[in-house]
């Protein structure tokens, strides 16, 4: 009888009469499994069937950045490269006229401003009150530096003072480069967004988000009112250049006020007072002051810490446009001062 077959089962009855026939179906037997041999050269061989082993749970995938990622984020900070590279190359081959320069003089200091009075001291730190409509100009006017939003500009601000020289400040050159702290950071494409759970105060205005995501119409339309002006060299002079060396200005106050200066206060970082710093950037200069008490619109303590900023700022105050100007408390500037060779 071959496997597989039915076997047939002959049974005698009880009495006489025919043979009862009963059919059996043989049963199937699962296929054999054959495994390989184990280490002594044996093979086992299992007629069971498989049973179900349970697989050990993966963690989700990581999602690590990739080539064209990484490469992207680089590119971001062309359009900032090559705006150097215009000024200096046009710099060469565009003679200055008396126009362009006092031009571009002009626009430093008013574009300075809307740096240090208007993102700073106003959209970071609320120093003083304004109405709806001029908060859009200081806005407007210091997005025409060309350094981006007031959101993300004020935001990244924010993020620094709460993590000032530590791991998480976007911009210190004692955890990181002196390079990284002054220019690094803006074109490593990593502080692309606008940190907006940092500006939920002005981030309500649709107004300034629009202004945020348009940020470059009001330096483009500087640029075009400079060349009605002066023509070539105005728009190279009165604008490329200014905003170059507004750049690096503004800067100084993330990279060298952390390097080098004199410390009045004991601040929780390394913050110092750079007079010349003060110079370049109409009072911001005096950064350990700041530190000290940030939400002050006063950061020259003394008489002959000169801050323009601040002068304008009143003025400002004096026509109305501006404010509930906050001034330091006599016992904030009192309070954590420095005794040795480092204080003032």
């Amino acid at each position: 009888m071959n496997p597989g077959e039915n076997r047939t089962i002959g049974e005698m009855p009880a009495g006489p009469g025919p043979i009862l026939l009963v059919r059996v179906p043989r049963p199937r037997l699962a296929p054999a499994r054959v495994y390989p041999a184990s280490l002594e050269g044996s093979c086992s061989i299992s007629t069971a069937a498989p049973s179900r082993v349970a697989l050990p749970a993966f963690p989700p995938a990581l999602h690590l950045p990739t080539q064209k990622s990484a490469l992207r984020r680089r590119l971001r900070g062309v359009p900032f490269i090559l705006l150097h590279l215009a000024a200096v190359a046009s710099a060469c081959l565009v003679a200055p006229t008396w126009t362009a320069v006092g031009l571009g003089v002009a626009l430093y200091v008013v574009r300075m401003f809307g740096i240090t009075g208007g993102y700073h001291r106003y959209f970071a730190h609320r120093a003083y009150k304004t109405s709806r409509w001029f908060q859009f100009v200081l806005g407007w006017l210091g997005c025409s530096a060309m350094q981006k939003g007031p959101l993300w500009w004020a935001g990244h601000h924010r993020q620094h003072h709460k993590h000032s020289d530590q791991e998480d400040d976007p911009h210190s050159p004692i955890i990181n480069t002196v390079w990284w702290a002054h220019v690094g950071w803006v074109i490593s494409g990593r502080f692309r967004h606008a940190p907006l759970d940092h500006m939920k105060d002005y981030g309500k205005y649709w107004e300034l988000r629009l202004l945020d995501r348009l940020n470059w119409v009001p330096g483009v339309a500087l640029a075009a009112v400079c060349y009605l002006i002066d023509g070539a060299s105005g728009l190279v002079w009165g604008f490329l250049v200014s905003t170059v060396v507004l750049y690096h200005g503004t800067f100084l106050v993330n990279s060298a006020c952390h390097l080098w200066g004199r410390r009045r206060y004991a601040t929780t970082d390394q913050s110092k007072n750079l007079w010349w710093a003060a110079i370049l950037t109409l009072g911001e200069g005096w950064h350990n002051n700041h530190h000290h008490y940030q939400s002050c619109a006063r950061q020259g303590f003394k008489w002959w810490e000169v801050d323009v900023s601040y002068y304008t700022i009143r003025l400002l105050g004096l026509v109305g446009l501006v404010w509930d100007v906050r001034e330091p408390t006599e016992k904030a500037l009192a309070a954590k001062l420095i005794d040795g060779p480092q204080a003032e």
